[in-house]
């Protein structure tokens, strides 16, 4: 693993930069102490909004929405490499993650002419919110015992059944999901990826409330929906193998391990402040525990850096990571619940509190934000894969070590 730039990456990485100083919008430079529940949210929300879309504008005209994508589908057609470099500089300047789902890839990969021509454009324009319909009440981690039917009615599906933890679902107006076509066949085949919209009729979706107060997880139903055949991406019965398709896009997490490591910087920055103007709602220089704590983070840190780099090198030579990939995934989550736990132990009784539309936050320090992180960060080590599956694919696949 080389951690040095090319002399092409040198390059790449000095038009990228040269690209943010003059495209990235001051709107958009948050402080990171910023309390979003200060007078003239609505103000700044909207300057935010207006910076926003100024972004995106100046990423859809470069081509970095989609940078893997061929230019004719939006794209920029950029090296693992220089994907790596741009997701990393996005991490280290801050700024919001502008791109498309996932489904993109898949429909790159396996979707007709008409269904790139259909679905791909509106994509990078942000004209179109997805959500995914994978998991079932009954049917989490092993997914390939969905139920949700679709049986074929001339030119279409009709879908009964119910999805749930949809992220987004809510605030989506499309969705790709898999459903059971064929339910005599063993249960990886028989299944069918399809696209269509949240407004079709018998579409319904119902909000689930997490414990940190937020509604981003809801339950879907399907109550005969029909959805055209064509809008079946890939192989019908065979979408299992649709579904699990990662296109060659840069994977690293880069983005999360940068953040990562800023939030440590945040943190670092308002304790030694807060202990420099004698407040008491720091623990930073009371005891060496805390600060050892704090250091650990700060080599996890490090730790959570190295391993997308391992994955992206490994990329760029053609090489596709797989238990390298859950390492990776199972290290950024769990890493994330550590920070929460630590900013929390370091801010004291304080770390507990957090800021509500209901108080103003003057109890809750930096706004609140790690006790909601603290509740947040459970389901990161459930979403795309619980890390009991990451650590079997690694006991098996990376250490050869017979199933259970």
């Amino acid at each position: 693993m080389d951690f040095a730039d090319s002399p092409e990456q040198a390059e790449f990485r000095q038009e990228v930069e040269a690209f943010f100083d003059q495209h990235f919008p001051e709107e958009l430079k948050v402080s990171d102490d910023a309390d979003p529940r200060t007078e003239g949210r609505s103000a700044a929300r909207g300057d935010r909004a207006d910076g926003m879309k100024k972004w995106r504008a100046a990423l859809v005209e470069k081509g970095w929405i989609a940078p893997a994508w061929p230019k004719e589908y939006g794209g920029a057609n950029l090296s693992t490499m220089e994907q790596f470099i741009l997701n990393e500089t996005i991490a280290e300047r801050g700024a919001p993650r502008v791109g498309v789902p996932d489904v993109g890839s898949t429909i790159m990969v396996h979707g007709t002419d008409e269904q790139k021509k259909e679905f791909l454009p509106p994509m990078v324009r942000g004209e179109t919110r997805w959500c995914q319909g994978y998991s079932e009440p009954g049917s989490g981690s092993d997914l390939a015992s969905l139920q949700t039917r679709a049986i074929r009615d001339g030119d279409d599906f009709i879908v009964n059944g119910q999805k749930i933890w949809t992220s987004g679902a809510h605030v989506a107006n499309m969705i790709f999901a898999l459903v059971r076509t064929d339910p005599e066949a063993p249960k990886h085949r028989g299944i069918t990826y399809l696209l269509f919209p949240m407004d079709t009729p018998g579409v319904s979706v119902r909000p689930l409330v997490q414990m940190n107060d937020a509604s981003g997880f809801n339950e879907t139903f399907f109550e005969d929906v029909r959805v055209p055949v064509r809008n079946a991406v890939g192989e019908i019965n065979r979408g299992w193998y649709v579904g699990a398709t990662h296109l060659d896009f840069e994977r690293s997490s880069i983005g999360s391990a940068v953040g990562q490591r800023k939030m440590l910087d945040t943190l670092k920055d308002y304790l030694v402040r807060q202990r420099d103007a004698g407040s008491g709602i720091t623990r930073l220089g009371q005891k060496d525990a805390p600060r050892l704590e704090f250091a650990d983070r700060y080599i996890e840190a490090n730790v959570a850096k190295t391993l997308s780099q391992r994955v992206i090198s490994m990329q760029a030579r053609g090489l596709i990571p797989n238990y390298e990939a859950s390492m990776t995934k199972v290290f950024a989550t769990e890493f994330n619940q550590r920070i929460a736990r630590t900013a929390t132990k370091m801010l004291g009784m304080y770390g507990e509190v957090r800021a509500d539309k209901e108080h103003d936050g003057k109890y809750a320090p930096m706004g609140g934000r790690w006790a909601t992180m603290y509740l947040s960060s459970v389901s990161s080590t459930i979403a795309g894969g619980t890390s009991e599956i990451q650590r079997n694919v690694i006991a098996t696949r990376g250490l050869g070590l017979p199933r259970g």
